[in-house]
């Protein structure tokens, strides 16, 4: 009896030790709610990088990945409230999300708080490494820096004006605050600026204002929008003819669904974080081939940065051979890994992934549901001076 009892202990303890070696990672992202498509592509990338990264097992040196989906429903309090469960209660090891950059903010205190590791994917706001980043924070996805100095890039020009739309919340106002600057280095800037709630779907006062401060203005003009999720700011400002002004739209890129709309733009110009057939890598046509057998369509925005994520985590612990969090860090700053995109690289000074992006134009393909941004340039790292703004 004794020995049963003994051996029941020991077989405990062993199942005990075994469920402690994996190696745990918290998804913590908006799956319901208005950034539902953006959620489902990130999770759907996440599950994919690790799966490559780990050359299909699932496993980082004989120990179980094991992914645990705590759902924002785009709530900063949610978020802050499940990244305090998932380190506290569930003992992750680090966690990765969310999709809303008015959630992120919430949650970064809680990294610092628990020391442990947030990779931010795919929350835009500069902010997040920049003036609330701490130590514990590491971001895959583009900042919006990276947005704004590419499609400056792009839609600057001699004798060339902007306005610009956007959210009345972080990703907007972070993202017009740092195209801004990046025109202000090519020598440019802004004719005007709209800020609207993110739930606007009546553009008219907003484009009227527009239109009126850019009326009389001389040489090109163009109106910049930066956008999330629903509410079609292109097509309704499009339908009240702001080509009556010399008015051009443009914007940066956007996920598949959304760029059924650019259809009406033939000829467009922007810059864009990622389109599948864009990158020509051993990563990204891996993707593409599984993606496409898996799902019936290919990848989209938020995919390629999923995965990139999933892959980052796991290089991070095969490159420091734990998942202690201080050497974790040790390991992350400066890493360099391969993603979809090619070579990305983690800056020591903000943890911001330094990433290519591309220049693109529109063009409208028979047969395509969306219009195609077909590549003009790739904009590599080195030709994309990110500004440093924790310090």
């Amino acid at each position: 009896m004794k020995r049963a009892i003994l051996a029941g202990m020991v077989s405990a303890l062993a199942l005990a030790s075994a469920a402690a070696a994996d190696i745990k990672i918290a998804h913590i992202y908006g799956k319901t709610g208005p950034y539902e498509a953006y959620a489902k592509q990130s999770h759907d990338g996440l599950m994919l990088g690790l799966e490559y990264a780990t050359g299909g097992t699932m496993e980082i040196n004989g120990e179980k990945i094991v992914v645990i989906e705590k759902d924002t429903q785009l709530k900063p309090e949610n978020g802050k409230a499940l990244l305090e469960e998932a380190y506290g209660d569930d003992e992750v090891d680090l966690a990765i999300g969310p999709v809303s950059s008015g959630v992120a903010l919430a949650m970064l205190p809680v990294a610092e708080e628990y020391e442990k590791l947030l990779i931010v994917e795919p929350a835009v706001a500069d902010s997040i490494t920049g003036a609330n980043w701490n130590r514990y924070i590491f971001r895959t996805g583009r900042n919006s820096s990276q947005d704004a100095v590419s499609n400056a890039i792009a839609l600057a020009g001699e004798d060339t004006h902007i306005a610009t739309l956007a959210q009345d919340y972080a990703f907007g106002r972070d993202g017009i605050a740092a195209f801004k600057e990046a025109l202000e280095s090519v020598g440019s800037d802004v004719a005007h600026e709209e800020y609207v709630p993110t739930d606007t779907t009546d553009f008219t006062a907003a484009a009227e204002r527009i239109f009126n401060a850019m009326k009389d203005l001389d040489g090109k003009k163009k109106l910049f929008v930066i956008w999330a999720g629903g509410g079609n700011p292109m097509s309704k400002i499009n339908a009240m003819d702001p080509s009556r002004f010399g008015i051009e739209m443009a914007t940066g890129g956007n996920i598949l669904a959304a760029m059924k709309a650019y259809k009406e733009f033939p000829g467009m110009e922007g810059a864009t974080y990622y389109y599948y057939e864009i990158p020509q890598n051993p990563v990204n046509d891996w993707l593409v081939k599984e993606h496409e057998a898996r799902f019936g369509a290919p990848p989209d925005f938020f995919t390629a940065g999923g995965m990139t994520a999933g892959i980052a985590a796991v290089e991070a612990i095969k490159k420091a051979g734990s998942t202690d969090t201080e050497e974790l860090i040790t390991a992350m700053e400066g890493m360099e890994w391969e993603t979809p995109k090619g070579t990305m690289m983690f800056r020591a000074e903000d943890h911001q992934a330094l990433q290519p992006m591309y220049h693109f134009k529109i063009k409208v393909e028979d047969g395509v549901e969306w219009a195609v941004p077909e590549l003009v340039r790739a904009l590599s790292i080195d030709e994309l001076p990110i500004p440093i703004r924790n310090q």
